[in-house]
């Protein structure tokens, strides 16, 4: 018997088909076979209502998002979000320049700090998310459970969107700034919980757990990164 596509956002039990379309274009919503609620109420939402909800972190609504759509754009919004850091992280690089000779600047303009922003970011990320795989993997060992890692991936990446919110936070730039990244860094931690929860069905705790490692892993890496990138600067400021 061939694999359920779907998946119920109310219990997370495997479902065969979203609905069941009748004659004369009369569509009837699936009932859960365990839970006895809709498969998927959100085949009738508005999107907007459904980003609400992802917004508020609602595991319904990423059950719909992970399992019940064709949603394919992970890898660009990872390759934004990391233009987005990239370009935060250079905005600041950038303020602690102060000379004010032209050349100086016009100079500046053409060096590759931002790409050189944009590879720790990216390396950052890397690490981050194979800190979660080996977490999760190790984790399906113990229980001898399955979790398809590429659907782990994508859930992952998804729910870093909260990184978009990066550019307009450098944009309307104030003396909060600081404090408003640390709440855009919290937000995205607290979505990729809710993703890895949503994945391995399992406990909020676990699902925490397996964040901080990551984020943990991505904290030496950036401590590492950030040597190598003071290296860099020393180095491309004496040429």
């Amino acid at each position: 018997m061939a694999k359920a596509p779907y998946r119920c956002v109310e219990c997370s039990s495997s479902a065969y088909e979203l609905h069941r379309d009748y004659s004369n274009g009369i569509l009837k919503i699936t009932i859960c076979d365990s839970c006895q609620k809709p498969v998927d109420k959100y085949i009738e939402y508005d999107p907007a209502i459904i980003l609400i909800d992802a917004i508020l972190c609602k595991t319904q609504a990423f059950r719909h998002i992970i399992f019940n759509t064709k949603i394919n754009i992970h890898w660009k919004l990872c390759v934004f979000c990391l233009l987005c850091e990239a370009y935060l992280r250079w905005s600041q690089l950038q303020g602690s320049e102060h000379s004010s000779d032209p050349a100086d600047i016009i100079r500046y303009t053409k060096e590759w700090d931002f790409y050189c922003m944009f590879g720790f970011a990216a390396l950052e990320l890397a690490v981050f998310l194979g800190g979660v795989v080996a977490f999760v993997w190790m984790v399906q060992r113990f229980f001898q459970s399955s979790v398809e890692l590429p659907t782990l991936l994508k859930a992952l990446l998804l729910s870093s969107y909260g990184k978009l919110l990066l550019i307009p936070a450098v944009i309307w730039e104030h003396d909060y700034s600081p404090l408003c990244f640390s709440l855009i860094k919290l937000f995205v931690l607290t979505s990729n919980s809710q993703a890895v929860r949503v994945i391995l069905n399992c406990s909020r705790r676990l699902s925490i757990l397996a964040v901080c490692v990551g984020l943990l892993m991505e904290t030496c890496a950036a401590v590492a990164s950030q040597r190598l990138q003071w290296s860099v600067q020393d180095f491309l400021l004496s040429q």
